[in-house]
């Protein structure tokens, strides 16, 4: 007699040996080097064909719909499913890039074509990203989602190991078109992949059907974070800490490297360095699965990440700095990571998208405005002042979350 597992034996296989998560995985993995090697395409097509103002505006200017629809994309992955919009971001994503590529074999890169293809990037990141985000809970169980976390992380730095020089690969041997044309297969190999996704029903959305208008939905998401005992700490400590992290960690490292004479080979290995670090991190979650105690463990590692940034201004070689941003890729990653695990597995699942719209705006669209605070304040005090505010402000975003006794006994399920 052959004997089956209970839906509960069989949702908590590890996410590392599930089928269903690795197909996940694969799609994740191969959109990401598809964005890596698209920006990168972008960035030298828009070199050769304009100055340095031009190229500026061709990349900032994908942005803007990002950070006014980002909102409007929870709505819709909470509407018809999050799979749904990943599959329809991705589809448009490659016809975009591969129209693209097809049209530079026939005419040299025009600046507002670039532009076009970067604004409807730039929507289409608005959908995504949400839906990706709020996709882990219906291919897994809650129990595997830090696991996933950590899965997920890899799969970011392999994209960003292996995006950027895949797309210099591709512009050497065919210029931007070839480039794009690689961008749009890597779009179009996701495809399949979530197209044979299997998702698992949520009890909590059995009859739960979108009621009134968008507007009303998106008041309701913001209203649910706002009155949920944990939610709205972690909105806090994600949004106060990604402000004292984005700035130092993307445009202050250039800017530290040149005040000391660190030269590019030095910024590399530090930003290397951080990446080792992240990297450990997301292999230890992907490994072990689940850290108890997961609130507090969150909070006071966002904290030793804060104390690494702020020393790495302070430190006189390439070698000492690098030294401090494996630690702030050790613990800032774990924190991250941990955050959004959390924030899933607390979630409404009728709400996922919406929750994660809003913690989503905060790191990618809220966050990067600080670039140009980051640079005025270089320029006016130095970079030792600057990281040390930087570092102030993440740890501002830990003790928030310390301040929280329900988010300091925050646990993720066993």
């Amino acid at each position: 007699m052959t004997v089956t597992g209970s839906p509960a034996q069989t949702a908590e296989r590890p996410a590392h040996r599930d089928a269903n998560v690795l197909r996940w995985l694969g799609a994740y993995t191969a959109s990401m080097i598809g964005d890596s090697v698209y920006y990168m395409a972008l960035a030298w097509a828009a070199a050769r064909t304009g100055g340095d103002t031009q190229t500026g505006l061709v990349l900032a200017v994908g942005s803007i719909p990002r950070a006014v629809l980002m909102l409007g994309g929870g709505v819709l992955a909470d509407r018809i499913g999050p799979r749904r919009v990943v599959i329809g971001s991705d589809a448009v994503r490659c016809l975009v890039v591969l129209g693209l590529a097809g049209a530079l074999l026939l005419t040299s890169p025009a600046l507002w074509m670039l532009i076009a293809v970067a604004l409807v990037f730039g929507v289409v990141d608005a959908l995504f990203l949400p839906a990706v985000g709020a996709l882990p809970p219906r291919v897994t169980a809650t129990g595997q989602l830090a696991r996933v976390q950590g899965m997920r992380g890899l799969a970011t730095r392999l994209a960003n190991v292996v995006g950027a020089p895949l797309g210099g690969v591709a512009v050497a041997l065919g210029g931007p078109a070839a480039a794009f044309a690689a961008a749009g297969v890597l779009f179009a190999v996701s495809l399949p992949l979530l197209l044979s996704l299997r998702i698992r029903p949520l009890p909590e959305e059995d009859g739960a059907q979108p009621s009134g208008t968008a507007w009303h939905d998106l008041a309701d998401g913001l209203r649910h974070i706002r009155r949920h005992p944990l939610l709205g700490p972690l909105m806090l400590v994600v949004a106060v800490s990604e402000l004292g992290f984005v700035g130092p960690l993307n445009l202050g490292l250039i800017l530290l490297a040149e005040e000391r004479h660190w030269g590019a080979s030095g910024m590399g290995w530090i930003i290397a360095a951080f990446g080792i670090g992240a990297g450990a991190t997301a292999l230890l979650l992907a490994v072990r699965g689940r850290v108890p105690r997961a609130g507090l463990v969150m909070c006071l590692a966002v904290l030793v990440g804060a104390v690494a940034i702020g020393s790495l201004a302070q430190l006189p070689s390439v070698a000492l700095a690098a030294a401090a941003a494996v630690c702030v890729g050790l613990f800032a990653g774990l924190g991250g990571s941990l955050c959004g695990a959390l924030i899933q597995t607390v979630t409404e699942p009728a709400y996922l998208g919406r929750v994660t719209s809003v913690s989503t705006l905060f790191t990618h669209a809220i966050a990067p405005l600080s670039y140009p605070v980051t640079g005025a304040a270089v320029a006016i005090w130095g970079t030792g002042p600057v990281f040390a505010t930087s570092a102030a402000l993440c740890a501002a975003g830990a003790l928030t979350g310390l301040a929280f006794t329900r988010l300091r006994r925050a646990e993720l399920p066993r």
